[in-house]
């Protein structure tokens, strides 16, 4: 992940979890193209929705690929 965070902690930031440091929070927020302070709720609506955009062109999982050792 482009935020240098494990899975684990991209997982906690997702779940909302509030032990997770509030940096990194914004961090991931800034990756991804979500402003966290907005000027007006008709601006964050506008970003949600533009955010939301972008997350439905990705896979919902992404899997390792399979690894065939059997000789």
């Amino acid at each position: 992940m482009r935020a240098g965070i494990t899975r684990v902690t991209l997982r906690r930031i997702e779940n909302g979890d509030p032990g997770t440091d509030i940096g990194l929070y914004f961090e991931a927020a800034t990756i991804v193209g979500v402003p966290l302070f907005s000027a007006s709720p008709a601006e964050l609506r506008r970003a949600n929705h533009e955010a939301a955009d972008r997350l439905t062109l990705l896979p919902r999982h992404a899997h390792s690929p399979r690894v065939d050792d059997d000789f």
